[in-house]
């Protein structure tokens, strides 16, 4: 009998579509924007290589941990939790933290996904110049009809993948955006890295230079690590439980981590080069945060030849890395509404999309109407962003290794990886699982508290 049959829930073909969908996951806004600014504020060449090396230890940690708990269960975290917590309140509320946050994050992403339609759509229009005026992005984030509009359209999109199903939807889309991704950015890269001027940049973000290291440089990197690889979010627990058991469990995720991994380095050779070249080789022109992607690269395509078609690649590549993770998020709401209320997928996909409308208005408004609300000094978006990523994530990842090792043990999650696969880093796992992640774990929470209470520059 197949997985899909007997645990009555959809399943991912096999490997390349488990692959392909969990690295859409993992590759989204955090590798195009996110990724390059935290490389120039922290280092450079030593942020990638403290970056890499906690992915492929602390990060392959946390994956394994998640995938195996979906693919033992075959459910979302909750039903995860409470089956292999034995119906404890305290292992139930450790899936129910797992649960909550994609709820959370969905609705605000969909609005940054709407920004990203919008330049999209004045690229396509030839108005790539305008994009790229003095104000434009803060207008339009103002204006709440357009920008409205703009978060309605992209929330439209992922609904429509989830309503289509796990193969049918999620696994299709990921297999055709996958590829264009990777092909567009290549193409972006290599036309950025080939500007005059560009190879300050591409040698301050290759080569590692110690002097520039800081312990700031290991709390970005473990930060980035979570964003960007879909660690404590459920989306690894609930892809988990669509994998078919002869597929390689370790095998899968160090084919997602390298794939992830690459298209950061590559959104990184595609902005910082460009940046490098068009501002003199100021770093700081990349310590834009959020802006970079939506006031400074359109500053250096308008001032490129044929600047006008690179944005519109550009755009088009961050349109289907946004997608892609937006539907993992949207697929894991989705599968916890399926399993904890008994609804149907078209009826779960509705409530989601509701939830999406109610707090991504509330987001997208927060820089319109509602611009005079604030939560400890933040906008209703950076809130949620801060809630989500700095607070609750890093909690979710320390209930889910206490859970690896006083609820399940590590022996059966090394069982279930065995029924696929040799368990070649065993012993990594049981000491980062045990020891390591936890303590990283502790350190994001408190500097990220620290941070937003002053006491700490991030």
């Amino acid at each position: 009998m197949s997985d899909k049959k007997k645990a009555g829930r959809g399943a991912f073909s096999g490997h390349i579509g488990y692959v392909l969908a969990a690295a859409g996951s993992a590759v989204g806004l955090g590798n195009i924007w996110r990724f390059p600014y935290l490389a120039a504020r922290h280092g450079g060449g030593i942020f990638v290589l403290v970056y890499l090396v906690l992915a492929l230890t602390f990060g392959y940690t946390m994956m394994v941990s998640e995938t195996a708990i979906g693919r033992m269960t075959k459910k979302s975290p909750v039903g995860a939790f409470t089956s292999l917590g034995k119906g404890k309140k305290g292992w139930v509320a450790g899936g129910w933290i797992n649960a909550v946050i994609p709820f959370l994050i969905l609705p605000y992403y969909s609005v940054i996904g709407g920004w990203v339609v919008k330049y999209l759509f004045e690229y396509l229009r030839g108005a790539g110049t305008a994009a790229a005026a003095d104000g434009f992005f803060v207008t339009f984030i103002s204006a709440p009809v357009e920008a409205e509009v703009c978060f309605l359209i992209f929330a439209a999109l992922t609904i429509l993948v989830i309503v289509l199903g796990v193969e049918n939807g999620v696994e299709r889309v990921s297999k055709l955006m996958m590829p264009v991704l990777v092909v567009l950015t290549i193409g972006v890269a290599i036309y950025s890295m080939t500007r005059p001027g560009a190879a300050e940049g591409i040698k301050y973000f290759l080569i590692p230079d110690l002097k520039h290291f800081t312990w700031m440089t290991v709390v970005a990197a473990l930060g980035q690590m979570f964003y960007s690889l879909s660690i404590a979010m459920g989306i690894l627990i609930t892809y988990g439980s669509y994998m078919k058991k002869e597929v390689n469990i370790e095998n899968a995720m160090h084919n997602v981590i390298y794939f992830d991994s690459s298209i950061a380095i590559m959104a990184g050779l595609m902005i910082i080069p460009a940046v490098f070249a068009f501002s003199g080789g100021d770093a700081h022109a990349l310590n834009q945060g959020p802006s970079l992607m939506f006031v400074t690269m359109p500053k250096v395509f308008a001032d490129m030849g044929g600047g006008g078609i690179i944005g519109l690649l550009f755009f088009v590549l961050v349109l289907f890395a946004a997608l892609t993770s937006a539907i993992s998020l949207a697929e894991t709401c989705t599968s916890t509404l399926q399993d904890e209320l008994h609804l149907s997928r078209g009826a779960a996909a509705a409530v989601v999309a509701v939830i999406v409308l109610v707090l991504g208005s509330l987001s997208s408004l927060g820089f319109g109407p509602l611009a005079n609300v604030s939560i400890l000094g933040m906008d209703i978006l950076d809130f949620f962003d801060f809630l989500t990523n700095s607070v609750m994530m890093p909690i979710a990842a320390f209930m889910i290794c206490l859970f690896v090792v006083r609820a399940i043990t590590v022996r059966k999650i090394s069982e279930e990886v065995k029924q696929s696969s040799r368990f070649r880093f065993e012993g990594l796992y049981d000491v980062c699982v045990r020891y390591i992640a936890p303590v990283f774990i502790l350190i994001i929470l408190l500097s990220s508290l620290a941070s937003v209470f002053g006491l700490l520059k991030l």
